[in-house]
């Protein structure tokens, strides 16, 4: 893309800043958030984006232009995970500001969260026309978060004819941000704290690099359409995260306690028909992407990484 004007919300999260960063070359690109993390808004100054703070749940849009082509919003106020009300009001409202100031876009992209299906069943393949109702035991407030402002950019979406699409996000990881659901599972192996999986079998998702989250944003904004589109956005592979661990553990040595219990994080596996008709296949696989997210991150293990990889060229797919 080039010579758009673009507005991404939650500029400094694991979707939200490597697209900015992309996009800054040969666009026009406006970040808001509420950059607590002051060396990542740095970064995107540098190079040339214009940050702006904004806290969703709380602020008006005075002072950001309204003349977007492009809208990509990330953000989420998450609550505190007992205060339902107030974190419904919060994604509400702030969706509903957002999308009226930028009535005028060409494109609207909401990101969602695979946490708004209701998930009874591990090894399910969920499409997008499935029973709502998550639930997340880790953060109640999740849920309701994304699911109430899911309805608001479907109501908007058409009283505006504002063209949408709700891309509801399955485990996004790279070297962003806290990393992801497999970095923060490493930091807890490398601090020899038990990671907790299903008494039997394992959780299944599907993983998504942000060389993916880069290259699919733009077109997820043309697949975009009022009434609004709902569309699963993950990796092409299903992951078993007792797999994930393992073969963490395998490239840098750190060893795997399991907690096998009845407090893992719940996750979910998409099908990804529709996703796969409007925008194509993945092109990193997840051992790869692990791999290159772990030595990127953390330095000490790199060469640790690099023998394993040269031992087993084939476990790295794509």
């Amino acid at each position: 893309m080039r010579g758009k004007k673009i507005l991404i919300t939650g500029g400094t999260g694991q979707v939200a800043r490597p697209v900015a960063e992309a996009l800054t070359a040969g666009n026009e690109v406006w970040c808001l958030g509420r950059f607590g993390d002051l060396p990542a808004r740095k970064a995107l100054d540098e190079l040339g984006a214009h940050t702006v703070t904004w806290d969703m749940a709380t602020d008006e849009l005075d002072g950001v232009p309204d003349d977007f082509t492009h809208v990509l919003h990330s953000a989420v106020h998450r609550g505190d995970g007992t205060d339902f009300e107030e974190t419904a009001r919060g994604n509400a409202v702030g969706t509903a500001r957002l999308m009226t100031h930028c009535a005028r876009a060409e494109s609207f992209l909401y990101v969602s969260s695979g946490v708004v299906y209701n998930r009874a069943d591990s090894t399910h393949r969920y499409r997008e026309s499935d029973p709502l109702g998550g639930a997340a035991p880790w953060l109640p407030t999740y849920p309701v978060a994304k699911i109430t402002a899911e309805g608001v950019v479907r109501g908007l979406s058409e009283a505006l004819a504002l063209p949408a699409v709700i891309a509801r996000l399955n485990i996004a990881y790279g070297p962003y941000g806290h990393g992801g659901v497999p970095v923060i599972l490493f930091n807890q192996l490398r601090a020899g704290e038990p990671c907790a999986v299903p008494r039997e079998g394992q959780n299944y998702c599907n993983l998504l690099h942000t060389d993916d989250v880069v290259r699919q944003v733009p077109l997820l904004w043309q697949a975009a359409q009022s009434p609004a589109r709902v569309v699963n956005w993950g990796g092409d592979e299903e992951v078993g995260i007792t797999d994930l661990l393992e073969y963490m553990s395998a490239l840098t040595g750190v060893p795997v306690h399991l907690d096998r219990g009845d407090h893992s994080r719940e996750t979910a596996i998409f099908d990804h028909s529709s996703r796969r008709r409007l925008i194509g296949d993945c092109s990193v696989g997840w051992k790869a992407g692990i791999a290159r997210t772990l030595a990127e991150l953390f330095e000490e293990y790199r060469d640790r990484i690099d023998a394993y990889l040269d031992a087993h060229p084939a476990g790295t797919p794509k």
